[in-house]
Formats: C-alpha cells, sequence, structure tokens
C-alpha cells in the first residue's frame, strides 16, 4: 500500500444508531445531521487526484459517515470511483447489506467492508443498539462471499477490555478476515479511555498469545492486524521487533499516520489532521487544495520533537503511541500517551 495516499472520507451523518462512543454525537445528540452534495463529491475527487499527482501517488478512500449506504447519492459515487479506478473501503454498518448490494459493491471497487464488534452481545448492544451484534456477526460470511474482505474493528475501553479474549474468538469462529482493535479517545476532560499502562499492557500480552495460537492454527482465516502503535513497544521488549541498522536519525518510519500519510474529508467539506482530534481542522476542501493544505497547516502536527514523551524515546520513529488518545485525555496532541508503559526517563539514565 506504500503507492497509496489514504483519504477518511465522511459522505454523511446519517446513521441507524446512536453509539455512545460516537464522535458526531458525543457532545450533542441534536446536532443537524450533515451530508455532502452530489456536486461537492465530485469535487472532493477532482481535488483528492490533483493531491496524488503533485505527491505521485495514488488515492484510496476509506468511505464511511455515519453510515456512508445512507448517502441519497452514495452508488452515484460508487459509479464515479469505478470509472476513475479508485479503491476503496467501506467502513459502515451491517443494516443495509444485502447480497446485491455487496455484488454491486464488488464491482464499482470495493476492497474491503469494516464492521464494529464493541463486546460480547449484551455490551456491545449497549454500544450501539439491540440485534446489532447478531446481524453484524450475520454478514461476515455475506461480505466475504461477495469477495470483499471482512473488517472486523472493536473500540476498546474499560467497558469492554475484559471481553476482547473472547470477541477474538468470535470473529475467528466467523472468519473474519482481518480483526483490529483501538483505543477509546475521550471526547471530553470528564471522560478517560479508563485503563492503566500496567492492564493494558497485560491486556496485549493475553491478545498476543491468542493470536499466535490461532496463527499457528491450520484452520484460521483471519489475520490480525496489530493497529495500535503501542504493539511496537511490546513488540520491542519482546525481541519481535528491533530497530534497523541502517535507520537515519531524524527519519520517521511508522507509529501513528496523523500528517504522515492520512487526511480526513468531513460532510462539511471540512479538512482534518485526524478525524479522532477534534480542534485538528486544517482547511476545507472546497476552498482550498489538499495540496497546500499538506504542505503547511499540517505541519503542525509533524514536530516531532515536540512529544513530551516519544522524544525521549528510542521508537519516535516508529511508536508515538496515539496523540489522539493524549490530546482527549490531557488536552495535548503532544502529550504523553496515557497508556503508554515504557519508562523512558529510567532507560536512559540507565544508559548514560
Amino acid at each position: 500500500m506504500s503507492q497509496y495516499f489514504a483519504f477518511q472520507w465522511h459522505i454523511t451523518e446519517a446513521c441507524d444508531q446512536r453509539c455512545k462512543h460516537c464522535y458526531i454525537f458525543a457532545e450533542n445528540a441534536c446536532k443537524k445531521l450533515d451530508s455532502m452534495s452530489w456536486e461537492g463529491m465530485q469535487q472532493v475527487v477532482d481535488n483528492v487526484e490533483e493531491f496524488c499527482r503533485t505527491f505521485r501517488r495514488l488515492p484510496y478512500f476509506y468511505i464511511t459517515g455515519g453510515d456512508p449506504i445512507l448517502h441519497p447519492d452514495f452508488w452515484k459515487l460508487m459509479e464515479l470511483l469505478k470509472e476513475r479506478h479508485i479503491p476503496f473501503t467501506i467502513l459502515g454498518n451491517p443494516f443495509h447489506l444485502t447480497d446485491e448490494n455487496l455484488k454491486r459493491l464488488k464491482d464499482c471497487g470495493c476492497d474491503k467492508y469494516q464492521l464494529s464488534i464493541d463486546g460480547m452481545r449484551k455490551t456491545h448492544d449497549w454500544f450501539r443498539k439491540p440485534g446489532s451484534f447478531v446481524e453484524t456477526l450475520e454478514k461476515i460470511g455475506m461480505i466475504r462471499k461477495a469477495g470483499i474482505t471482512a473488517v472486523v474493528m472493536t473500540t476498546v475501553s474499560s467497558v469492554n477490555y475484559r471481553e476482547l479474549p473472547e470477541i477474538i474468538d468470535t470473529v475467528v469462529r466467523y472468519r473474519a478476515d482481518v480483526f483490529a482493535f483501538a483505543r477509546y479517545v475521550p471526547t471530553s476532560d470528564k471522560k478517560s479511555t479508563g485503563i492503566s499502562p500496567a492492564e493494558y499492557r497485560k491486556l496485549l500480552a493475553i491478545c498476543d498469545a491468542k493470536y499466535k495460537k490461532y496463527e499457528q492454527g491450520p484452520s484460521c482465516v483471519t489475520y490480525f492486524n496489530r493497529k495500535d502503535h503501542l504493539w511496537t513497544l511490546y513488540q520491542y521488549e519482546t525481541g519481535e521487533f528491533r530497530i534497523p541498522a541502517n535507520a537515519k536519525k531524524g527519519m520517521i518510519y511508522g507509529g501513528c499516520n496523523c500528517g504522515n500519510c492520512h487526511i480526513t474529508i468531513l460532510p462539511t467539506g471540512d479538512v482534518y489532521a485526524c478525524r479522532r482530534v477534534a480542534e485538528s481542522k486544517v482547511g476545507n476542501v472546497f476552498t482550498d487544495r489538499l495540496k497546500d493544505l499538506w504542505l503547511k497547516p499540517m505541519e503542525a502536527y509533524r514536530e516531532y520533537t515536540r512529544f513530551s514523551k516519544c522524544r525521549k524515546c528510542k521508537l519516535l520513529a516508529w511508536c508515538r503511541g496515539c496523540p489522539a488518545v493524549a490530546k482527549g485525555t490531557y488536552g495535548d496532541f503532544y502529550a504523553e500517551d496515557p497508556q503508554c508503559w515504557a519508562d523512558v526517563d529510567g532507560a536512559m539514565k540507565a544508559e548514560e
């Protein structure tokens, strides 16, 4: 995927659910729902293609909402992407998926369809809506039957993290192609992820053991995407990740995509460095050229020496945890990740 540049595109806020951890409704459940016009969507595609020509990359869309299929011009957009030969992933709900719709999505170039499971049945349906858990699991097979990669994502918080091992067993049993989890991002000063660094490291160890057991088995089709960048810290400690001998000082090789290879576009046209960072607006796709936004205002999210803890860590170029979780917890994008357990000050003293 290195030749591609990722654009997370929220085309509508319309949705059949009101999830308790949704960024759209977290602070204002009565907000007016925004949707991008058909003319606006065409402008976005043109602007994105100009950006990619400038930087010699190929566009890749992660199309979401809300539930993107609820947009009245959803299928017109799908046909436009097919015409422009732009691949895409859909991040949506299971409720409007049919064999016919999935076949049509595949024909338009849909690469992956991502669903969410945020706990076992009782917890998931509390987060989302009654019946959602069963319907989500049922649609995994339909997505795979259409030739589309079925992805399952879990948002982890203090409410559900103890259920994660059972969630893993469930998605493997239903033969999801990909499984990953990421942490809940606090949306106000009164909220937090609710997991201590020690608890989170223990969780990664439990999941790692379960992943490896399945990976060594003959019948598991699920790929376990170690999405959270703190996996890098964990694997460094276990010896599975080593800093390359030819790594150049000052280069960024991985870690958080914010400011590196990712742009978010909302239904209003507002452009964000990260959807999970509420104050990261850098411009608007209808009034600004994306290539200009990338070169100037987005630079504020690439000041790596400002990370209060990560700048002291030898894994700065590969990890940096999740700045969105740091921002939601402490109000500072460059603050330390609240679940990071690394003792960078102690490690530095030991090396001196």
